[in-house]
């Protein structure tokens, strides 16, 4: 894997530290692997890899969100519909 330096020109008003710290807490309540005093963890990074992508694509692609009535990735263009948990188990077959 090379590594690639991804540069670009951001508009001020959409930098802030606030959207990751949301995301860094959403996925640690959806995720109680990430959080201190639990069994629930990974032994192998790959696992840890696994479960993280796991979290992400339901979040994005399966999870229908109350603000908008959608998943995200349906609001963004990315989808056109709410994918169900058998599609998402089959793109890890």
């Amino acid at each position: 894997m090379k590594a690639t330096t991804i540069t670009g020109d951001p508009k001020r008003r959409h930098v802030s530290t606030s959207y990751v710290e949301r995301q860094n807490l959403t996925m640690r309540m959806h995720m109680r692997r990430f959080t201190r005093l639990t069994n629930g963890f990974s032994k192998k990074a790959e696992m840890q890899t696994h479960a993280v992508a796991l979290h992400f694509m339901h979040y994005n692609f399966a999870k229908i969100h109350q603000s908008i009535r959608v998943t995200p990735a349906v609001e963004a263009g990315l989808s056109d519909h709410v994918w169900t948990i058998d599609e998402l188990v089959a793109l890890a077959g």
